[in-house]
């Protein structure tokens, strides 16, 4: 689903936010990015949604090149991205439901179905009973499930979240994760970054990044954060062979 060939990407002369990566993820994986701050994980997410290009190399994204496809094309590949932000950049003069609901009245759906999808995803993340509740109402963790929601409500085939729990106390992020465990169980496809040790210690495949490069990478295994040395019984990984299409995830 998504491929990572000889991937560099380069701003001006002097840095380079990634040096020659290869990688692959597969139809409904979950994969975690670590690494420390500059290391290329958010650069990573950026240009699978073709907010950046790379410098060289090929990405493919639903066999699209993302390098090559036209700019006229990029809304239709985000319609099947949903992006999660470290800071959840909720509109605060209106209420999370309607927040939500605004993915799909930009795509063109009527008010009636709009409102009942959105419903469905704050059902999901568990804030149903606040779809009413201004952003600024909410504690920070809740305000990161709303951007869930919005991020999920266009039914997409690939969740990207860039520190979604950076800014949050344990439980807050605890839940968090859980949302988007949701999605992925569903057969959503999920790249996520972390500095969290905790999440990353549960990974069941963990790629670590240092200096725009992959320094280690591993599957079914715990490991440590920020590319410390994996426990005993952690495996590297092997490039994963295409996965079967998982189901189509639950509709919102």
């Amino acid at each position: 689903m998504i491929q990572f060939q000889h991937i560099s990407k380069q701003y001006g002369r002097d840095t380079r936010a990634l040096n020659d990566v290869s990688f692959d993820v597969a139809r409904g994986e979950l994969v975690f990015l670590a690494g420390p701050s500059g290391a290329g994980k958010s650069t990573i997410l950026k240009l699978i949604a073709a907010i950046e290009r790379p410098t060289a190399g090929s990405l493919h994204v639903f066999g699209q090149d993302v390098g090559k496809i036209k700019r006229g094309a990029i809304p239709f590949l985000r319609r099947n991205l949903g992006i999660v932000f470290q800071q959840p950049c909720l509109l605060l003069d209106r209420s999370i439901l309607a927040n939500v609901m605004l993915p799909l009245t930009v795509t063109g759906a009527s008010g009636a179905q709009a409102d009942k999808r959105a419903r469905a995803a704050l059902d999901k993340v568990g804030l149903l009973d606040r779809a009413q509740a201004k952003p600024l109402s909410l504690s920070g963790g809740e305000q990161q499930r709303v951007a869930i929601a919005r991020a999920i409500v266009n039914r997409p085939q690939i969740i990207l979240a860039d520190e979604p729990t950076a800014n949050l106390d344990r439980a807050s992020a605890n839940l968090v994760l859980d949302a988007l465990k949701i999605f992925h169980a569903a057969g959503v496809t999920c790249l996520i970054s972390s500095h969290d040790e905790q999440i990353l210690d549960r990974a069941n495949r963990l790629i670590v990044l240092g200096h725009g490069s992959i320094m280690a990478s591993y599957s079914n295994a715990a490991t440590k954060a920020g590319g410390a040395a994996p426990n005993a019984s952690a495996e590297p990984d092997a490039a994963p062979d295409d996965a079967p299409s998982a189901p189509a995830p639950e509709a919102p």
